[in-house]
């Protein structure tokens, strides 16, 4: 872990072969990007601006395109790193709308059903949440590309095709209810690898006897690395214009 966290020095005195030798780049990922969009981004910037034509480039952990945050690039060497940060534990921002769920479990599916919220307060939230901590047995949402059936899930639920997706053990570390404005409730979530935060949303509607789905989201942080550390695409596109070329 000491020596990945020496990699994550990116800035002007940077030399092109440090990225060849490997990098870990902390990257605030926009919102709409998927992850791909991203790496593929930076492969062709790496490129354009410092003449590197082929490069090894990967993520640690994808981040939905409806969500914005945190999002751990490796260059080269490191990344034979990935399957080491992706084990590490998560930090979220979650925005949960009471009063409606989506087959996908967020904005991605437009609501299938309508609940009431208005026995819905801020210490029954509260309450709700002290009943996920620790470990939970999670079921995917069937909008995920978990494989069923040599499938991706998400192909299937496309084509309208009901399924049941095992459950998974996932363990919630910590659960903080940061502000409630009815419908929407905003809940930071310290979890473990494969926790789906779409899941938590929907089941926290079913838990206070209404219906729920994740209207946004933000990773803040992937072990001790932090989203206030990373640089917008933007910003990185700027630094590499500064950065020798091979």
């Amino acid at each position: 872990m000491e020596e990945l966290l020496k990699t994550l020095s990116v800035d002007s005195s940077c030399r092109a072969e440090d990225f060849l030798e490997g990098r870990a780049l902390l990257i605030n990922k926009p919102y709409s990007w998927s992850s791909f969009d991203v790496v593929n981004k930076i492969r062709i910037q790496f490129k354009k601006y410092l003449g590197i034509k082929k490069i090894k480039v990967g993520h640690a952990g994808t981040l939905d395109p409806l969500a914005s945050g945190l999002l751990i690039i490796c260059t080269g060497k490191a990344t034979k790193t990935i399957d080491q940060l992706m084990g590490m534990d998560k930090e979220y921002v979650a925005h949960i709308t009471f009063g409606a769920s989506t087959p996908s479990y967020d904005l991605e599916t437009e609501p299938d059903q309508h609940f009431e919220t208005d026995h819905i307060t801020k210490a029954e939230i509260q309450k709700a949440l002290q009943g996920f901590q620790g470990i939970q047995m999670q079921a995917p949402p069937v909008f995920s590309a978990i494989k069923k059936d040599g499938q991706r899930a998400y192909e299937q639920a496309r084509k309208g095709k009901s399924l049941k997706l095992d459950k998974r053990e996932v363990e919630f570390k910590d659960l903080e209810l940061l502000a409630y404005t009815a419908p929407t409730a905003l809940v930071r979530v310290v979890c473990s690898k494969g926790t789906y935060i779409r899941s938590f949303a929907h089941d926290l509607g079913k838990a206070l006897h209404s219906g729920a789905h994740l209207s946004g989201l933000e990773r803040t942080a992937i072990g001790p690395m932090k989203l206030d550390g990373a640089l917008s695409m933007e910003q990185f596109e700027k630094l590499l214009v500064t950065i020798q070329t091979i």
